[in-house]
């Protein structure tokens, strides 16, 4: 049986948890006037698809389900405008993913953003080609965090939770994790996420 890392995106390869926050802001700016605050991203969207943002939003009455296909294009347009601007070649990232490889490591992306964005990412720092599984949250029926983009994950890397870790970052994110009977590696932000991190294994 195969050993696997499952990896988070945003804020755990990526320092990308900004650039969505300023980018879902700008575009509920332009479409509702309205602007999420720091406090109410970090207890209750961080870590959320798009589309589970803007349901939250809708239920208390900020925006309309009307505006959610407006507000999700523009959100996409400039988060993509964000990365081709600030992602950049990450050294440690590349260097670390070499590393699990060598040491036979299966690998696995798994992640609320949609797939466009998080290819894109994943090229701009260099590492998507060490990935042996991509998860966007396209790709699910359930997000986190509900576990099963994790345990889809698992299944495609033919690995058994026991044989396996994964790193995360959000609320959201370490619950879905958390219930896939996988160990986890609780991280603050991308800074923590390289070779050292893995230490007791390479």
């Amino acid at each position: 049986m195969n050993k696997a890392i499952l990896f988070d995106l945003d804020g755990v390869l990526v320092d990308a948890c900004e650039w969505h926050y300023q980018s879902l802001n700008m575009a509920l700016t332009d479409v509702v006037h309205y602007a999420v605050s720091r406090e109410d991203h970090n207890s209750t969207y961080n870590g959320l698809p798009t589309r589970r943002k803007l349901k939250i939003l809708a239920s208390v009455g900020i925006i309309r389900e009307d505006d959610f296909d407006k507000i999700s294009e523009l959100k996409q347009e400039y988060t993509v405008q964000v990365i081709e601007k600030f992602c950049v070649e990450s050294i440690s990232k590349i260097v670390m993913m070499q590393r699990l490889k060598t040491k036979g490591y299966k690998i696995a992306c798994i992640t609320n953003s949609v797939r466009k964005t998080t290819n894109l990412m994943l090229k701009k720092t260099g590492i998507r080609d060490y990935l042996d599984v991509v998860l966007s949250n396209e790709d699910c029926n359930y997000n986190k965090p509900h576990p099963e983009p994790y345990i889809k994950g698992l299944i495609m890397l033919n690995c058994l939770p026991e044989n396996s870790i994964i790193v995360e970052d959000s609320p959201k994110g370490l619950e879905a994790a958390r219930l896939t009977g996988c160990k986890v590696i609780q991280v603050k932000n991308a800074t923590e996420v390289t070779k050292e991190l893995f230490k007791g294994i390479l």
